[in-house]
């Protein structure tokens, strides 16, 4: 079964997209079968992929919306995994067509709230799963939790990126009870400028204040991304010698050194947390 990895917090601009986006490539580079989840009803993971024509115009049975309908309009996993263009990196993308399952209150959901579960029981031909969520802690997210098995919490260090860590992290315990396996894997220092000051000082903070669940590996507010990004082109691929590629390399080593599955079954402390 793959490991299964939710980069989830409710605020926008964190960097949870950009993340999975470049993540992926990182681990496909190193060989990862790597499958991605895109749970965002803006889709732009999805788009960062296949463009946003292409991503705005499918269906809503070719995109992760058919996972929630009443009735589940999909056959098998198959039917909506979708070649990225990359070879080992998968994708099941979403749109417009999400925003109307993903509503507060995730328990009125009932069975549903676990499609994701379901689905990826049928998607083993994968190393890693990454699922990116929504800038909120609603029914998608929700469903994330549930169906996955670590959590990255990408945090800029500013004042802004640092608010509501608070909320995502009580969301977590109470996903933890229906899915007792979730764990911590940490939080990702992100989108972080070494030159500023206020930047060196946030990132003080967050590995003061969770000294055991901060990631080691930072992702740099650097041009790289961007660019590579704008070409649809993860930067593994793009520009491999670049600091950027260089950093999210040092991240996937640290995600799969980190993670659980990679530990065979090793109990993964989770500091203060999620005590």
């Amino acid at each position: 079964m793959p490991t299964t990895i939710c980069v989830i917090n409710q605020k926008g601009g964190c960097g949870k997209s950009t993340t999975c986006f470049h993540l992926a490539g990182a681990l496909a580079s190193a060989g990862r079968r790597t499958l991605l989840l895109d749970v965002d009803p803006q889709g732009s993971l999805s788009q960062g992929f296949l463009g946003s024509v292409a991503v705005e115009t499918l269906p809503a049975d070719e995109t992760m919306a058919a996972l929630f309908g009443e009735n589940r309009n999909y056959r098998s996993a198959t039917q909506l995994i979708r070649a990225s263009g990359f070879e080992n990196i998968s994708l099941v993308p979403a749109n417009q067509h999400l925003a109307a399952f993903n509503t507060p209150y995730p328990e009125q959901l009932g069975l549903r709230q676990f499609a994701l579960r379901e689905f990826l029981s049928t998607a083993t031909d994968f190393d890693v799963v990454l699922i990116d969520c929504p800038p909120n802690l609603y029914r998608c997210s929700w469903s994330a939790l549930l169906a996955a098995d670590e959590v990255v919490i990408p945090v800029p260090p500013e004042d802004f990126g640092t608010q509501g860590l608070v909320a995502v992290h009580q969301t977590i315990r109470w996903a933890q009870q229906l899915n007792p396996e979730l764990r911590l894997l940490g939080h990702l220092v992100t989108r972080r400028d070494q030159r500023l000051l206020i930047h060196r000082m946030y990132e003080d903070r967050i590995r003061l204040l969770y000294p055991d669940t901060v990631l080691k590996s930072v992702l740099p507010e650097a041009a790289a991304f961007k660019v590579s990004l704008a070409g649809r082109t993860p930067v593994e691929f793009d520009q491999p010698r670049s600091v950027a590629a260089q950093m999210t390399r040092l991240l996937a080593d640290e995600l799969l050194a980190c993670s659980a599955r990679e530990m065979d079954g090793q109990t993964m402390h989770t500091g203060g947390l999620m005590r």
